[in-house]
């Protein structure tokens, strides 16, 4: 009987111990397949970030391999051939400016002077050419000062003075005032109207 005892507890120590190491090789094996899993899962995460780098590198080659012409910027010739067309398209306006100012003159000539709406400042007074700020080097000695006024163009200060009987050309007001730019008068600005009529 302590053979059979002996057998008895051997085998129920045995199936014990048996129990006990398939609990603990039960766990390693659920903490392996949750670290297998972890594992997939950034595997995944890692291929999709691989997958967008490159697309966007495939996306970069493209840009690269487009052509020249495609861009947008210009060369040192297409810059060089726009200044000579701008530069030409100035001379053209500065030569049909002149050319309107002469026939405007002309027409002012035909029609009398009667040129209405431009009167000259009523604060107006006959200056002499030795007022610094209208020399007259050219021009007579004797003229009026004038102050511009919104929308007016040399002609049209001309014309006014026309019809108060000076007979002051457009030429004559931009020889007497050196450095005056008949395609933009300052508002505001005092000019010299010289008067040829005056000794």
């Amino acid at each position: 009987m302590r053979k059979i005892s002996l057998w008895l507890f051997i085998l129920t120590f045995t199936v014990c111990a048996a129990r006990g190491q398939d609990t603990a090789t039960q766990q390693q094996i659920d903490k392996l397949s949750g670290q297998i899993q972890d594992m997939l899962e950034t595997q995944a995460a890692q291929t999709k970030r691989l997958d967008a780098i490159e697309k966007e590198i495939g996306d970069l080659r493209d840009k690269l391999n487009q052509p020249a012409a495609a861009n947008d910027s210009a060369s040192a010739d297409d810059l060089k051939k726009l200044a000579t067309q701008v530069q030409e398209i100035d001379r053209k306006r500065q030569a049909d400016n002149e050319q309107i100012l002469k026939t405007i003159e002309k027409l002012g000539k035909v029609s009398g002077g009667s040129a209405a709406g431009h009167k000259s400042s009523s604060n107006a007074a006959t200056t002499t050419s030795t007022d610094a700020a209208t020399p007259t080097a050219a021009g007579p000695q004797k003229g009026y000062d004038y102050t511009i006024a919104a929308g007016d163009t040399v002609s049209a200060i001309a014309k006014a003075y026309h019809a108060q009987g000076v007979k002051v050309t457009s030429t004559q007001i931009l020889a007497a005032n050196p450095g005056l730019n008949a395609n933009s008068l300052i508002v505001g600005k005092k000019i010299f109207i010289p008067d040829p009529n005056a000794k």
